[in-house]
């Protein structure tokens, strides 16, 4: 099972003046339809599909998450459409929407992720070691660390999406 070590934060303003400056590259886009199937504890079963919103391309996965904080477990593998589908109708359930813009900043691979459904922008980077993320040092336009803050957790996001 490979791990994600992962930090977050609560990113206050899109940063369009980094991408027209060449700070930040833009190196995809896309549209992530999310659903959970099962949430306890500290594991996760979710599905997505995935729209290139370059391409079009369309790709959906199934994820299998286990662990809380920074570092989890993680087993993820594309599945059909026709799959997909048949969860998708089984849990009946509202997706989690955003827009992910995947970029390079300063040598690091950051991803934005823009809520459609609610007033929320997060910035995630991935890394390779636990020392990695933890000596980290996010500059000021990143915005607030929330990497263990469950409240902005997606699965807790859209726990409270179902509720609306």
């Amino acid at each position: 099972m490979a791990m994600e070590i992962e930090r977050k934060f609560l990113l206050p303003e899109y940063p369009e003046r980094l991408i027209q400056d060449g700070q930040v590259q833009v190196v995809t886009r896309h549209s992530i339809d999310q659903t959970y199937l099962a949430i306890e504890d500290g594991q996760e079963l979710r599905v997505r599909k995935i729209t290139d919103l370059d391409s079009g391309e369309i790709t959906y996965t199934h994820t299998f998450k286990d662990g809380k904080g920074i570092s989890r477990q993680e087993i993820e593998y594309n599945i059909s459409e026709g799959l997909y589908t048949q969860m998708i109708e089984a849990v009946k359930a509202v997706p989690l929407v955003k827009t992910r813009i995947t970029g390079i900043w300063n040598g690091t691979t950051v991803e934005i992720d823009l809520y459609t459904q609610l007033e929320l922008a997060v910035l995630e980077v991935e890394f390779d070691s636990l020392e990695e993320a933890e000596s980290f040092v996010a500059p000021e336009w990143f915005g607030q660390d929330v990497s263990v803050e469950k409240k902005y957790s997606n699965k807790t996001v859209w726990k409270e999406l179902q509720n609306q």
